[in-house]
């Protein structure tokens, strides 16, 4: 796949930034350390109750005259899903960055993060089907990968239907893995799969909605049509009308996070006006344990 050159400029920047920030934090330590077998040796410490009798070291134990046990560092074996909404409602944008430019931002970000903290790394791209999928893996190679897909990829699909990717993601029954799914959830379904998503996964959301999309001034009358469904409306904007649109989208946020909050699923809210990058590492710091 060529990629252009805008967006090769745009990963590398990306990776600049989101890499120096990383270097001031704890994550990345993705060892621990474990008794009994592992990767890496350690070191060599006292005998506790309830240790494996396999790890105890004889010779050492003989010298000493006391038991002694090897000590292992492990590394973690941990699976990163990232879903990514790619549907028509992630093409608006009142700034110079539009929201499909930060979903991508925020799914590198993600991406980088989980490849410091040695995590294998999935994508899956959806609007109101599965449009790409690329198996979870390891490495800079595969990182890169998965963000020149981001910044490229463009569907021709218009809607927005997050249990067709829920569904996907059951299916493949992978145990342990973390799921981040970054959208603006403007989907009317969202519930359908979310059950049990949140016991098969360890499920995280992340709102990316432009500001417009949660307070509308106050204009007078508009004439507006909806990007996925192609409805043409007009919309009173007056500042006392009891329909302003402004209503109807915080009641939908309230209603977003009610569900998430009933199954359990964490979220975090992503705004094109503030600096992201800083607020996805301090997340995983806190979240993810790093």
């Amino acid at each position: 796949m060529r990629v252009a050159k805008d967006v090769l400029r745009k990963i590398q920047r990306i990776e600049i930034y989101t890499k120096r920030l990383l270097k001031g934090t704890l994550i990345g330590d993705s060892r621990s350390a474990l008794k009994g077998t592992g990767f890496e040796f350690d070191q060599i410490r006292e005998y506790q109750v309830g240790d494996d009798v396999r790890s105890i070291d004889w010779n050492a134990s003989a010298r000493m005259n006391s038991l002694l046990m090897k000590q292992y560092i492990e590394e973690r074996s941990r699976t990163v899903f990232l879903v990514i909404d790619v549907s028509k409602s992630s093409i608006f944008g009142s700034t110079t960055s539009g929201k499909r430019d930060i979903i991508a931002q925020v799914a590198s970000v993600l991406a980088l993060v989980s490849d410091f903290g040695k995590d294998a790394v999935g994508l899956l791209l959806f609007s109101d089907v599965v449009e790409e999928y690329i198996p979870p893996g390891r490495g800079s190679f595969h990182v890169r990968k998965i963000m020149e897909l981001l910044f490229s990829f463009q569907s021709n699909k218009v809607k927005t239907q997050i249990s067709a990717a829920f569904a996907h993601l059951l299916q493949l029954k992978k145990k342990d893995a973390i799921v981040f799914v970054v959208s603006d959830f403007i989907d009317s379904q969202l519930a359908v799969y979310l059950p049990q998503m949140a016991i098969a996964y360890d499920l995280i959301a992340i709102r990316c909605l432009d500001d417009r999309e949660k307070q509308l001034p106050s204009i007078g009358f508009i004439v507006a049509q909806d990007i996925e469904t192609g409805q043409i409306v007009t919309l009173d904007m007056r500042k006392a009308a009891t329909s302003h649109p402004s209503f109807f989208l915080k009641d939908r946020l309230a209603k977003q996070n009610k569900l998430f909050k009933k199954y359990g699923v964490d979220v975090l809210q992503i705004s094109q006006q503030h600096d992201f990058v800083g607020d996805i590492i301090r997340f995983f710091r806190k979240r993810m344990q790093y």
